[in-house]
């Protein structure tokens, strides 16, 4: 990760660029606040893989919402703040998740053999993440927009700037990567998730 500093006149520009869809204003702006942002997340969370996920959660909340965004404030302050609101979010599910867990095994839900069921996609579920975010950031920014959030390729090639063919080849490099990790660890119920994102 980066440690940088800027200049306010200097982020402004990159603020008004990457609100017209550029790239390398993007990437820019990531350099300068990724390290500094990610260590907050990393004080709130505890975990270093919920903070690299709620990094890269934040910066694509960036990028969609680049239009909100008000050159003429600090950019630092907002930031902080949607990192802020991801962070509560993610504990909100995790708190419901177990609330869902907890009953399940008061009430013993159907029978044991559903919760068992639901505790083995659940582990199955979290190495696919695990997986995904080992991918190159790009690679995996591109794959969670078109299969986790259901995007269009044409929809991913708008909001990036780049073309429906490299948004193919991501998605097909990062396909083989996931299968390919999935033959070394041999879970049924692995494979058979990776089935259903991929069908």
């Amino acid at each position: 990760m980066y440690n940088l500093t800027i200049d306010p006149n200097d982020e402004f520009k990159l603020l008004v660029a990457m609100q017209s869809g550029n790239q390398e204003a993007y990437g820019r702006i990531y350099q300068v606040y990724s390290a500094a942002l990610y260590l907050n997340i990393l004080k709130m969370v505890k975990n270093e893989a919920d903070a690299q996920e709620l990094l890269q959660v934040v910066f694509l909340k960036v990028w969609l919402k680049r239009h909100l965004i008000d050159p003429n404030q600090s950019f630092r302050p907002y930031l902080f703040q949607i990192a802020k609101y991801s962070v509560y979010n993610f504990f909100r599910k995790k708190n419901l998740d177990r609330q869902v867990d907890n009953y399940m095994r008061e009430h013993q839900v159907d029978s044991y053999s559903h919760v068992e069921e639901h505790l083995h996609e659940k582990e199955s579920e979290q190495w696919l993440m695990r997986t995904i975010e080992q991918l190159p950031e790009r690679r995996q920014q591109i794959f969670k927009l078109c299969k986790i959030e259901g995007k269009s390729y044409a929809e991913v090639s708008e909001m990036l700037g780049i073309s429906t063919s490299t948004i193919n080849d991501h998605i097909v490099k990062a396909t083989r990567f996931i299968k390919d990790r999935h033959q070394e660890l041999g879970k049924l119920a692995i494979m058979l998730l990776i089935f259903l994102i991929f069908k």
